[in-house]
């Protein structure tokens, strides 16, 4: 048992939840934003520092145009309408993942949102968009390795502390919970590196089911759990 103080949510079964029920995949995304504000508001009474929500990942912009489209859309839309809902319940926003497949207006849309809750001091809400592990640990060395060349750190320097300090979760703590949902047994590129030692929560519900209930299952799960960090305890 630890302290939580970071949870990262892989939200998975949107599109499923809608074809049980015979709707347009959208709408299981939509039902999703539902979900997320269930989540955040359950975090935020919790004194959670940081909820990490795996979005949008790289690989999933190889849907189909349509969906690809609508799901922009719906991003852009859910900008828009919860920044000043975030900003009055004092939550920190950022935005992580190479936010260059987006179009323009959401591109600016984000660095807004991000820029107007900034000085806030309760939950910190991070976005995962466009985002993979293996890109974040990729872009990481890049900077990096520009650093080093630039005659900012030496090569000798370069450890686990310091190459962390370039990873999109810098200056957030370790991610203490990852869970996934909708019954999905793997981490599909999320996080790759801020998970070395987190637990591992799977649950059969499907994202727009997941509630606050179910969240407090699984911090319950976490809370007893015994946390060994790599030592023999």
């Amino acid at each position: 048992m630890g302290t939580l103080k970071h949870i990262a949510i892989i939200m998975d079964g949107n599109g499923r939840w809608a074809s049980k029920r015979s709707l347009p995949r959208i709408l299981g995304h939509q039902q999703g934003i539902k979900a997320v504000h269930s989540v955040v508001k359950a975090c935020a009474i919790r004194d959670i520092k940081t909820l990490t929500l795996f979005a949008f990942s790289s690989e999933n912009k190889n849907r189909s145009t349509e969906e690809v489209s609508l799901l922009f859309k719906l991003f852009l839309s859910v900008l828009k309408q919860e920044v000043k809902k975030l900003n009055k319940h004092n939550i920190r926003l950022r935005i992580i993942g190479d936010m260059s497949l987006f179009p323009a207006k959401i591109q600016q849309t984000a660095l807004d949102a991000q820029k107007l809750l900034a000085g806030n001091t309760g939950l910190t809400l991070v976005i995962a968009a466009n985002y993979s592990g293996q890109w974040d640990i990729a872009q990481s060395a890049a900077k990096i390795a520009k650093a080093a060349i630039a005659g900012d750190i030496e090569a000798n320097n370069i450890n686990v502390e310091s190459f962390s300090q370039y990873l999109s979760l810098a200056n957030e703590p370790n991610v203490d919970l990852l869970i996934r949902t909708s019954g999905e047994l793997r981490i599909s590129n999320f996080l790759l590196w801020d998970i070395a030692y987190s637990e591992f929560y799977f649950t059969k519900t499907l994202w727009p089911d997941f509630d606050e209930s179910e969240l407090i299952k699984a911090i319950n799960n976490f809370n007893n759990r015994n946390r060994r960090f790599g030592t023999r305890l």
